[in-house]
Formats: C-alpha cells, structure tokens, sequence
C-alpha cells in the first residue's frame, strides 16, 4: 500500500502484551530439516494470559463504524489480478531484547496506514496433556523451535503477504492452548513480524523483505525480566534469575544468537537506537513507492470499443423503467420523488438478480393435498454487500425480499491526490466464503470501486461465479472493466450509458446519486465511483 497520507493513522494490530517471556520444557532434541540453527534445550516459563491481536483505535470511530482517514490504495492491476505484496519486515531478538518497543518506533516513524504487528507468540503449539502436565511444572521448553506451529505460521504469513484475509490463533498461556475464537487480520500494506524464533525456518525467512536482528546487552535483558517478573507478576528475585540461567540463556545462545548472521540489519541498544529506525523507515518508504499502482487510468484507457460481455444483464426498457429513468435522471426531480422512484428500480434489480442464483427442484404439497413442482434456492447463504454510502441505499430493496438476508458493508473512496480508489473501512459477515454474494452499488462509471470491492470479497475467499454485482446505473466502461477482470462476475442493471467524462461522470448519467437521495451537497470534483463518506 503505497499511498502515505500524513493526515492518515496507522492501523496497528499487535499483542496487548508483547514483552516476550520464555516458559519451559524438558529439552526436546530431534532431527529438524527445517530448521537453520541447531536444535538444543533451553527455556523460561511464561504467566502471561493471552496473546492477541487487535486493531489500534483509528482516527475516526462511532458508535457503529470504525473508518480509517488514510485508506489503502489498490494491490491488483486493471486486470483484477494481485500485482504487489504487503512489504514484510522481519524482527528477531532475545527475550526482553525490545522487538516490539522496535516494532512500534517503526510503526510510528512510517506514518503508513494499514500496518499489521504480527507476534510469534500467537503461534505455540497446541499442548498435549502429557505436555500440559510438563508446562504446569515449567519443565516444558516453550524456547525450543518445536514449540512453535511453523506450518500454521508459515500458511498464514504467506496469505497475509498476499492481501488475503487470515484468522490469527489466540495463544493462552493459562491453559497452554488455543482460545476458540480467533482474530481476522486483513488489508496490510506492511507487515512487522516479531518472535524470538522469527528467523528459524527457511521457509519463513523467504517471506520476509526485510530481516531485522535487535541485540540487546545480556545484562540489560536480565535487568528487564527483573523488573517485569517481580513488579508485575510478583515473583521472587531468586526464582527470576534461576529461571533465566536455566532456560532463556541457553536459548537464546543455541537457537536465538546464531541467526544474528542471517539479519539485513543489526539494531544494537533496541529502540533508543533512532539512526537505525530513521534508515530502516527511509528504505521502507523506497519500497513502497516503487510499489505503487495506477489503476484508474488504465481502466480508462481498457477494454474500450469492445461489445458488451455476455455476463452483462440489462432489465429490460419497458415503459414503466424507462419513465423511473426519465424521472431519477431529470435534475428538477424533488428529492423524495427521487427516493420514491429509485426504491422502485431498487427492488425490479434485486429481483432481477435473485433469478441468476442457483435453484432446483422442490416439490411441495399444496392444502388441497396435491404436489406442486417448483424452485428452490440450491446453495448454503444469500449475503449483500453494500459499497457505501450509495450502496446501502439498496439494502431495504434486498432485505424486503430476501427474509434474514446478512449484510456486509465496504467504504471505498477516492484519494483526492492519486485519483485512485481507497479501501477505508470493511466489516463481513462470518464465513462469507461459502455464501452467494450481491455486491450493491448504485452508480459504476471506471469500475475502479466496484473492482475493488470484488477484488476485497476474493481475498475473503468468495468464489468470483458466486459474486453478483447489481447497480442501478453503469457506464460501458464500469461494465468492460469489472467484466474483463473478473470474467465470472454477473453484472445486473438496469441501463447502461456509453459515456464517461474527463471527471469520470456518466454521461448523459444520473448526477451523484449519495447527494441526491440523502439531500447533502456534492463536491466540485466528485466522480461516480467516489463514495462519500456516510451519513449517520
């Protein structure tokens, strides 16, 4: 995510407490091919309840919605295809050696909305009770690199690097297990990951674009575990220091110390070491800028003189949709016969949609006792997505004819400096991979933003043939764009003009139809595909 808005806020997703702090194990030694330092023993116990990840509060939050000011610009091309990553920096170091106090000064320094902390310790393994018995005596060996889920780890971070959505375990060191529900984590333009053992698989390490190795004075880190141990957990000094020359000093020297080497950079001192946080942060913001995307150009520039895609479905002009057009599209048109008669194309369109769900045979018998051979819905959910704002002026239409409809809601607007659509707020329901989805948007002109919201609908794992788009009006290139990129995507309307101006208005169009509808005034310079920011 390339564009850095300095009126923007981070969006941080990290642990409530990240202060690393080793439990322990009987040393487990083993043939580990994975694994690039030698195996050995070693380790601290940990009292910590759990390991977390939540979002930071952003600038602007209600009652209802959390919206982020700086948004997260495109990470697929004109084509809808992923074309950049999320830029990974990987941080490793000792226990107490102050990776995440690094993690944050980074964080803060990179003014960079839709940064992810992600910490290892999310990612212990599930104990046996065998193992639970060992942890409950502080003789299992929490510091060992079998103590972690590479697999799970690896899987996760390499989705994530992707634009993909992923749900993060939540470790409780109470039970040494993992919490039923876990995090989703989405949308990151940088990822900073943290853990003693963040360099210790060969497949992890390829994952990352910048390795970063905090070394920290032994006797500093002691001094740290000392004070966290006695002043917030309440332990005896003598119990402290036994368990750091058992556990986290041979550690640290067997698995930790040896990937040192491995490191693009070597933070000595931690995170009062400023020159190398301002160097690490001048080479991130490089990165992201050769990294960045002009997508609404190229669409304005596609897929132009071409028929209409067969994916395409019209309603069909009869005199009654043509005189709702003649009465929505006339700008002398009061605002409530504007609501009055969209709400009446709304629901022909939603209709319309419904008839291009899967359906099969269903036989029912009727009180006279006789079956009757009809059409059933054939696929597990029905879920609407709304573009805001003007999208969710569709939801009544969708809810009056489909009982219990979910609802999920996207805001996407345009950066006034790019010109390019910006992914500011989500919320989907659970498990909308496996639903029907109807995309709701009421104007497409590029199709900038209803690709977007595609394209953030695929990264939830929604099959493309399972996405409907349905907008009451669409220009030809809205149409070619979200048709050639996601060729699977039944697009519905109910008309379609040819035309797009220099300020991307659909021409001869419908005006801006958020302001029109909900009576606010529009900016000089909106477009079709802008979607203001909603009214509460």
């Amino acid at each position: 995510m390339s564009a850095i808005n300095k009126e923007g806020r981070v969006s941080k997703m990290d642990n409530d407490d990240k202060t690393v702090n080793t439990p322990t194990s009987g040393g487990c030694e083993g043939s580990l091919d994975r694994l690039l330092p030698s195996v050995s023993t070693g380790l601290t116990p940990r009292k910590r309840t759990t390991s977390q990840c939540k979002s930071e509060p952003p600038l602007l939050r209600t009652s209802k919605r959390t919206i982020y000011t700086a948004g997260r610009p495109p990470w697929y091309n004109e084509h809808g295809a992923q074309s950049k990553e999320a830029f990974v920096i990987g941080l490793c170091g000792g226990s107490a050696s102050g990776k995440t106090t690094v993690a944050r000064k980074i964080i803060e320094a990179l003014d960079v909305p839709w940064v992810v902390l992600l910490s290892m310790d999310s990612f212990y393994k599930v104990l046996s009770s065998e193992e639970q018995t060992l942890a409950a005596s502080n003789d299992y060996n929490f510091d060992h690199p079998d103590a972690f889920d590479f697999d799970l780890l690896t899987h996760t971070l390499r989705k994530l690097k992707q634009g993909k959505s992923v749900k993060i375990p939540v470790y409780d060191f109470t039970t040494h297990g993992r919490q039923k529900e876990w995090k989703t984590v989405y949308g990151a333009s940088v990822i900073i990951f943290e853990g003693i053992m963040a360099f210790a698989d060969k497949e992890l390490l390829k994952l990352l674009d910048m390795k970063i190795f905090v070394d920290t004075d032994s006797d500093i880190r002691l001094v740290r575990r000392l004070r966290r141990d006695i002043t917030e957990r309440g332990r005896e000094i003598e119990g402290v220091i036994k368990q750091y020359n058992k556990f986290v000093k041979p550690a640290f020297e067997q698995y930790i110390e040896p990937t040192m080497r491995l490191a693009d950079i070597v933070v000595p001192r931690g995170g009062g070491n400023m020159v190398a946080i301002d160097l690490i942060v001048q080479h991130v913001h490089s990165q992201l800028e050769e990294r960045e995307l002009s997508v609404r150009a190229a669409l304005a520039s596609a897929h132009q003189a071409q028929p209409l895609p067969q994916t395409l479905s019209v309603l069909e002009s009869t005199p009654q949709v043509k005189g709702m057009h003649t009465i929505i599209r006339n700008k002398e048109t009061s605002r409530d016969e504007f609501i009055f008669y969209s709400k009446r194309l709304m629901r022909l369109l939603i209709e319309r949609a419904l008839s291009f769900l899967p359906s099969q045979v269903h036989v029912v018998q009727t009180p006279q006792g006789e079956d009757y051979e009809g059409r059933a819905f054939h696929g597990k959910r029905i879920t609407g997505v709304s573009i805001l704002r003007a999208g969710e002026t569709m939801e009544p239409a969708l809810r009056a004819v489909c009982k219990d409809v979910r609802i999920g809601k996207i805001l996407i607007q345009t950066n006034q400096d790019t010109g390019e659509p910006e992914l500011h707020y989500l919320r989907l329901p659970k498990d909308i991979s496996e639903d029907h989805v109807i995309l709701m948007d009421c104007t497409v002109s590029t199709g900038a933003a209803a690709m977007m919201a595609v394209r953030v609908l695929l990264d939830h794992d929604v099959q493309e043939e399972k996405i409907l788009l349905v907008s009451l009006l669409m220009a030809e290139m809205g149409v070619h764009s979200v048709a050639y990129a996601f060729p699977q995507v039944k697009i519905i309307t109910t008309a379609v003009d040819k035309k797009v101006n220099d300020l991307f208005h659909i021409i001869p169009g419908i005006g801006n139809f958020g302001d029109r509808y909900f009576g606010t005034d529009a900016p000089p310079d909106w477009s079709d595909d802008d979607m203001d920011e909603p009214s509460y």
